[in-house]
This record gives structure tokens, C-alpha cells and sequence, in this order.
């Protein structure tokens, strides 16, 4: 994973979430539509905590150490460790979510793997993302270079999210999405409608 830009770049990457408070608030309403209930749960790139601290997660793992220190701040147990190697023993968690953090891992197959592999027969992992096939996730990918932590991102579209979670293992799907227009511009929080296409954060539900 890319650690280096969060490192220098963590507080202004939070800062994102309060200037943008009606994307945030959609995106968190999307997240909380298919996060499953569960004693142990953890946000795997937990990043500063804004998602696991509003969604009632526990556990983070986190490679980068300004993120750790602001994601325990906010109350979290933060671990830390790389998606690719989790930190955890086969079958220990009852859900893993990832929020907005895929188009950073180097691999996101082996990640979904690991994922696969720490979550309990029924578990289940949550993944939100930037949809690269929807209008603003193209628009995204044009300008990331314009900012300091997407410059290197490979940002996916839910198909080949969903080709990446069936070779990981997992077998049943659950698709809503959000945010049909630029953040900056939001006068309220989007819908959150089922399916993809149009929304540019989709959050796919993947039961093992």
C-alpha cells in the first residue's frame, strides 16, 4: 500500500470529509445500508477512523502511523499492518470493511484473499470504492493527479471488483450506491439507490 502521501498528507485528507460533509454523510449512509451486525469487526486501511468511528467499528489496521495516531484518537483500536498480510488468524473476524482504499493496495487480489481467509464461515466484507466505469469516477481518474494522495491510485469499477471478490472465494453479492454529483456542489446527502452505474462511490456487500 502507498503510505508515503498519508504520512505527510493524513490531517488535510481528513480535513476532505468536513469540507465535504454531505458527501461524507451519503457515503456513511451507503456503508451503513450493507454493513452487517457482528461482534468483531475491523476496517482494514482504517486510514484516520472517520468511517469506523460513525459506524460503530471496533478494530483498524493501518499501515501508515499519522493515520494510526488519528484514527486512536477518535477511539480506535488500530493494528498495524497491510491489507496483503493481515494481522489476524484464519477465521477470527465476523466482517472486515474497506472504505475508499483498494485503488492503493499493490494487490488487490491477494488482499481480497486475506480478507477471505480472517472472516468466519459466515462473514462477510464490505468494500466501498470509487467507481471508475460511473461519470464522476471517470472524471476522478482524468484529474488524480491533481491531488497529493490519488496521484498514484488505479481506481476499479464494480465489475471487476466483483471479478476480484468471486476468484477471492466469496459467492453473494449486495450493491448500493451514491453520490451522482461533484462533492463541492452538494446542497444535501445523495440518495443511496441499489446497484451501480451511476453513482461514484459504490459499496459492494461480499458474503463468504
Amino acid at each position: 500500500m502507498q503510505v508515503g502521501p498519508f504520512e505527510k498528507h493524513a490531517a488535510d485528507y481528513d480535513e476532505w470529509f468536513s469540507k465535504n460533509r454531505f458527501a461524507y454523510e451519503s457515503e456513511l449512509r451507503a456503508v451503513k445500508r450493507l454493513l452487517p451486525g457482528g461482534d468483531i469487526g475491523a476496517e482494514i486501511g482504517v486510514g484516520t477512523g472517520r468511517f469506523a468511528s460513525e459506524l460503530g467499528v471496533p478494530l483498524g489496521v493501518e499501515p501508515s502511523g499519522s493515520m494510526r495516531r488519528m484514527a486512536r484518537e477518535r477511539g480506535i483500536e488500530v493494528i498495524c499492518g497491510r491489507a496483503e498480510a493481515l494481522p489476524f488468524r484464519d477465521g477470527r473476524l465476523d466482517y472486515a470493511l474497506m472504505v475508499t482504499v483498494i485503488c492503493f493496495f499493490d494487490d488487490v487480489r491477494k488482499a481480497f484473499r486475506e480478507a477471505h481467509r480472517v472472516l468466519k464461515p459466515s462473514g462477510s466484507l464490505v468494500v466501498a470504492f470509487i467507481d471508475r466505469a460511473s461519470p464522476l469516477g471517470k472524471m476522478n481518474d482524468e484529474r488524480k493527479k491533481e491531488t497529493a494522495y490519488y496521484a498514484d491510485a488505479t481506481f476499479h469499477s464494480a465489475a471487476e471488483v466483483r471479478g476480484y471478490l468471486t476468484e477471492a472465494g466469496f459467492r453473494s453479492f449486495s450493491v448500493c450506491q451514491t453520490i451522482f454529483g461533484k462533492a463541492g456542489e452538494m446542497q444535501g446527502p445523495d440518495p443511496v439507490r441499489d446497484g451501480d452505474g451511476d453513482g461514484c462511490f459504490v459499496v459492494i456487500r461480499a458474503d463468504k
